[in-house]
Order: C-alpha cells, then structure tokens, then sequence
C-alpha cells in the first residue's frame, strides 16, 4: 500500500522557517515528479514546488521562488520542503504529492497544517 505522509507543519511567526517532511512507502518512485501543492481556506489547491526524483531537477511557483527550496534524501525516500521568510499569506494545509512522470500513478499525502501568524 502506498503512503505519503507529511509532516512539520505547525505555528510560526512572519519570517520565521519550518520544515515540512513528506516519507514514501510501499513502492518506488524512481519514475515519479514529486511535489508539494498548498490549499488555504476558501481557495483551490495550488502547485508550490515539484522535484523530479530521478534527476533532481526542481520548479517553484512564483510566489515561494528564492524563499522555498524542495529537495529529497534518496536513502530515506523522504521529500522535504524548506520554507523561509515565511508570511501570512503562506498558511495553508500543505500536501505531498508523487505522480508517475507519465502518469501511471498519482498519490497525495493526508496534508499538514502550517499556520503563519503576524
């Protein structure tokens, strides 16, 4: 069974960092776009950041670009999302995301809660 499970969310202050952690089990994802996509209140979903697992390649939306960075750690099968200079307009539930680069599969995690506070 496939799982993807986020963690590292939590409360913090304007400007400050959290780490979020993303683990992957029950099959490989050599083949898979692995990414992070953001869902506030009252709005759609939308793409943060995505890493190519195989290569290492990354994307950001616009408004995290040079503020976020995703990376991963082969060895623990985990995708990770650093998230500095944080602002209220950051909070949102955020959500792992592993989709087969030609689309033979596509899972999401349960989401974590990040709360940014003035």
């Amino acid at each position: 069974q496939v799982q993807l499970v986020e963690s590292g969310g939590g409360l913090v202050q304007a400007g400050g960092s959290l780490r979020l952690s993303c683990s992957a089990s029950g099959r490989t994802f050599s083949s898979a776009s692995m990414g992070w996509f953001r869902q506030a209140p009252g709005k759609e979903r939308e793409f943060v950041a995505t890493l190519n697992w195989a290569g290492g390649s990354t994307y950001y939306a616009d408004s995290v670009k040079g503020r976020f960075t995703i990376s991963r750690d082969v060895a623990k099968n985990t995708v990770y999302l650093q998230m500095n200079s944080l602002k209220l307009e950051d909070t949102a539930v955020y959500y792992c995301r592993a989709r087969h680069v030609a689309g033979a599969y596509d899972y999401w995690g349960q989401g974590t809660q990040v709360t940014v506070s003035s």
